[in-house]
């Protein structure tokens, strides 16, 4: 009787000694930099300062997390990730466009019906094959996925119809797919770097741009902008993406708890962003004209653009497929 009881307690020490070492509290300090273009505010940051949280709190501030934003660009940003300059970032889809280009439809105007429709792609073949590139081409490790909320329109007058838009200088990202899409609607694309956004609409440089609601609201844009005009043109995500060089060297248990994290955080972000759209847009609706355009009349202008970069640019598969999902 006493030697078993004797095993009972070695066994229920054993266990105990191995629950102490698998401690997400235990093991080396480990710093990471998390880079975002956009401003406190924004969700990308709410998410990145959400994993910060969770991170900090189960390692009990063992893994470190430093928050870089508001400072530098996307392109920037995405350089330094792959580089290994900083170990995460919380950013818009710039890896995803230099690592594997052949898959940006993902992030191309008027290409997903809705955020389940880009899930779904996004988790199926075609996504599988994007993040593979990503980490080969990239160095570049995609963590989670966060809705950021259809893209609009902001500009000084209203526009109702493709041609509102016939030569407006309209501001964009360095992103050429994007820029055919909208030289087919009729604007003329002005790719002005975000981090110069509210700039670029202050002293002239555009006159207009687009962008979710949450960059509107983040940038101030009601400021330099007069009316918000409801395109809906792009089902709009971003990533949390880890250097995957930084991410292999780390402990199975660290590279467990920050997968984990990064799941949590992304989840919790899309979450707050689905809730909090309607307040945002009742907030900027204080200070902008909100304008309801004929939403299809732009989707059919920018259709054979979209149809060409297909052939041209995404030929692993077709726009019908895509759909089809």
């Amino acid at each position: 009787m006493k030697r078993g009881i004797y095993k009972v307690l070695i066994a229920l020490i054993v266990v105990a000694l191995v629950g102490c070492a698998s401690s997400p509290k235990e093991g080396p300090p480990v710093s990471i930099r998390i880079g975002s273009p956009f401003k406190e505010g924004h969700i990308l940051v709410d998410a990145a300062a959400k994993f910060k949280e969770i991170v900090e709190q189960e390692t009990g501030g063992r893994i470190k997390v430093t928050l870089q934003v508001g400072t530098e660009s996307e392109e920037v940003i995405n350089d330094k990730n792959s580089k290994g300059e900083i170990e995460m970032q919380s950013n818009g889809h710039r890896a995803l466009e230099i690592f594997a280009p052949k898959y940006f439809f993902f992030n191309a105007p008027y290409v997903m019906k809705d955020l389940e429709h880009f899930m779904r792609v996004w988790n199926g073949k075609l996504g599988e094959k994007a993040r593979e590139e990503v980490e080969k081409n990239g160095n570049v490790k995609y963590l989670g996925i966060v809705y950021r909320g259809l893209r609009q329109t902001t500009a000084n007058k209203p526009l109702v119809t493709p041609d509102d838009v016939k030569g407006l200088k309209l501001r964009l990202p360095t992103v050429k797919t994007w820029i055919a899409v909208w030289k087919e609607i009729g604007a003329d694309p002005v790719p002005i770097p975000l981090t110069e956004l509210y700039a670029s609409l202050k002293d002239g440089r555009a006159e207009a741009s687009e962008g979710d609601l949450s960059q509107i609201s983040s940038f101030k844009l009601q400021e330099v902008q007069s009316h918000l005009i409801i395109t809906n043109h792009l089902v709009q995500t971003g990533g949390m993406m880890i250097n995957k060089a930084f991410f292999d060297k780390l402990s199975k248990a660290d590279q467990k708890l920050i997968v984990e994290a990064s799941k949590k955080a992304c989840d919790w972000a899309t979450d707050k962003l689905k809730k909090s759209e309607s307040s945002i847009l009742d907030t900027l609706k204080q200070s902008m004209k909100v304008v309801i355009p004929n939403a299809e009349a732009f989707r059919a202008k920018g259709k054979p653009a979209v149809e060409q970069l297909f052939k041209t640019e995404w030929p692993v598969t077709t726009w019908a497929e895509v759909l089809a999902q």
